[in-house]
């Protein structure tokens, strides 16, 4: 399973995309993306969005 992003709480600060370890985030529209296939589970992005907009 894959980091969830809530597009409603993103606020495209790309905190997250920094500390992605295995380059699984990206933004489109301003907003975070996950590529599901390569996202490890980590929860590194999830302990820095400050917004709240990603979960496990």
């Amino acid at each position: 399973m894959a980091v969830v992003v809530d597009q409603s709480k993103c606020t495209g600060c790309g905190e997250c995309i920094a500390v992605c370890p295995v380059e699984s985030l990206s933004m489109a529209d301003s907003l975070c993306i996950v590529d599901e296939s390569t996202c490890a589970d980590c929860g590194a992005c999830v302990d820095v969005c400050a917004a709240g907009a990603l979960s496990l």
